[in-house]
C-alpha cells in the first residue's frame, strides 16, 4: 500500500502547490465598455466577446480558468471610476481592458494608478494617455489621436485637401484629435479655418454643419466617432455638402460605421485602422469566428481587446505571477504577435507600436459581397504612425532613460 499512499500524497502536494501558485484566486479580467449607447457597436458586447475568445484560445493560467466580467461605463467618467474601483477593491479584478471613451479612460487611468492595478486600453483615442498622463500601470493598445492625425490627415493634405474646418466631439477625445490633426495639417502647409464642437450623442448636427459649410473649407474633418460620425455624414449629405464640392475626412471611423452608412454614402472616404478583417487568411479566420458570436465583423477596438488580453495572459503565464509591474515589464520585453499585430512592441510610456492601415471605402460596384467594404491603400509602419517616445512628455521616459 505504501507506493499507493506515496502517489496519493504526491498528488495532494502538487494540487496544493498549484493553488498556492495561483494565489488562491483565478486571473480575473474586467471589460469596461459602452454596452448600450453610441459606441456599443464599436466596443460593447463585441469587446466582451473578443476578451472571451482570447481567454478560450489561451486556456487555463496559473492552474485555473480565467474569469471575464464586464461593466457599462455609460460614457460617464464618474460611473466608470466607481465600477473599476469596485472591481479592484472588492471583486479581485487583476486587469481592466477596452476602457471607454477618452474622458472615461483618463479617469480610469487615475484609479488604476491609485490601486496599482493594470489597465490595457483599446477603445479610447487621446494621445494624452501615453503623454503627460502616462502611468506605469497603463497601456494604450490599439490606436491614438496622433496616429489617426498622421496617417489620415497627412494623406488627405497630400491629395489636395489643404484647407480644413473641424466638427468635433466636445470632450477630451474630440479636442485631442483636432489638436493633433491641426498640427499635421499646418506642418504639411495646409490651413485650419476653424472648428466647432458638438456634445456627445448629438441627434441634430444642422447648426454645426452649416458653420462647416459656410467656412468654404475643402475638407470637413470629423473629430468624433460612432453614432456621431454616422449622423454627421448622413446629415451632411442631406445638406448637399459633398455635392457642393466639400469633402468629409472621417478621422476615426470603424467598419461598423461603414456598414451603417452604406457604400453609396461612405464610398471614397479614407480612414485609419489598426485592423482590417480581410487583410489575410488569419484575420479572415478570426473574423469569421467573431462574426458567429456578434453578427458583425470586428472593429479595431474589439480586435485590440483580443490582442491585449492574449498578450497579458502570455506574460502572467511566463512569470507564474499576477504582480502588476512585473507583468507589465514582461509584456514590454515580449514582442506582440497575434492575429492583429506582427512584431509589435509595448513602450515604457504605455504605447503599443504596430503597423497602421490607411483604408479607402469601396464603391458599391467594387464590393464583392457582405462586409467587403474597404481596401488597404497604404501600410504605415508603427515608427512612422506613432509619436516619437521623446515627444510625448511622459515622465516615465525621463525616469527610465528610455530611447525607443
Amino acid at each position: 500500500m505504501r507506493p499507493g499512499l506515496f502517489a496519493a500524497w504526491s498528488l495532494l502536494f502538487a494540487m496544493a502547490a498549484g493553488v498556492a501558485m495561483a494565489g488562491e484566486a483565478p486571473v480575473k479580467i474586467g471589460v469596461l465598455s459602452d454596452m448600450s449607447s453610441l459606441y456599443a457597436d464599436i466596443t460593447g458586447p463585441g469587446s466582451v466577446a473578443a476578451a472571451r475568445m482570447a481567454v478560450e484560445d489561451f486556456g487555463p493560467v496559473l492552474g485555473q480558468p480565467v474569469e471575464v466580467i464586464n461593466g457599462d461605463h455609460q460614457n460617464k467618467p464618474d460611473i466608470a471610476s466607481a465600477i473599476v474601483r469596485q472591481w479592484y477593491d472588492a471583486e479581485g479584478v487583476d486587469m481592466v481592458t477596452d476602457g471607454g471613451s477618452s474622458a472615461v479612460a483618463l479617469a480610469v487611468e487615475e484609479v488604476s494608478r491609485e490601486k496599482r492595478k493594470l489597465v490595457l486600453f483599446s477603445g479610447p483615442a487621446s494621445s494624452d494617455i501615453t503623454g503627460a498622463k502616462c502611468s506605469p500601470y497603463a497601456a494604450h493598445w490599439t490606436y491614438d489621436t496622433y496616429a489617426l492625425a498622421h496617417v489620415t490627415g497627412s494623406a488627405i493634405v497630400k491629395s489636395g485637401g489643404t484647407t480644413w474646418f473641424f466638427l468635433g466631439a466636445d470632450y477630451a477625445f474630440g479636442h485631442a484629435l483636432e489638436r493633433d490633426t491641426a498640427a499635421v495639417i499646418e506642418q504639411a502647409g495646409g490651413k485650419v479655418l476653424g472648428a466647432v464642437y458638438a456634445p456627445i450623442n448629438t441627434a441634430d448636427f444642422s447648426s454645426f454643419l452649416l458653420q462647416a459649410q459656410g467656412s468654404k473649407a475643402k475638407i470637413i474633418g470629423l473629430a468624433n466617432a460612432g453614432g456621431d460620425t454616422i449622423n454627421s455624414i448622413k446629415q451632411g449629405a442631406e445638406f448637399g455638402i459633398t455635392a457642393g464640392g466639400q469633402r468629409f475626412a472621417a478621422l476615426l471611423m470603424f467598419i461598423t460605421d461603414v456598414h451603417s452608412l452604406g457604400l453609396k454614402t461612405a464610398q471614397g472616404l479614407h480612414f485609419t485602422s489598426a485592423f482590417y478583417w480581410d487583410r489575410d487568411a488569419a484575420t479572415r479566420a478570426f473574423s469569421k469566428r467573431f462574426f458567429e458570436r456578434v453578427h458583425h465583423m470586428p472593429t479595431m477596438v474589439q480586435a485590440g481587446v483580443y490582442s491585449a488580453t492574449h498578450h497579458y495572459l502570455e506574460a502572467v503565464k511566463a512569470l507564474g505571477s499576477k504582480e502588476p509591474l512585473k507583468v507589465m515589464a514582461q509584456m514590454r520585453a515580449t514582442p506582440i504577435n497575434d492575429v492583429m499585430t506582427h512584431d509589435g512592441r509595448l513602450r515604457v510610456d504605455g504605447r503599443v507600436v504596430r503597423d497602421m492601415y490607411l483604408l479607402e471605402v469601396k464603391t458599391p460596384e467594387e464590393s464583392k459581397g457582405p462586409w467587403d467594404y474597404a481596401r488597404i491603400v497604404e501600410t504605415v509602419p508603427g515608427d512612422r504612425a506613432y509619436r516619437p517616445l521623446d515627444q510625448g512628455g511622459c515622465p516615465l521616459v525621463q525616469q527610465t532613460g528610455a530611447h525607443q
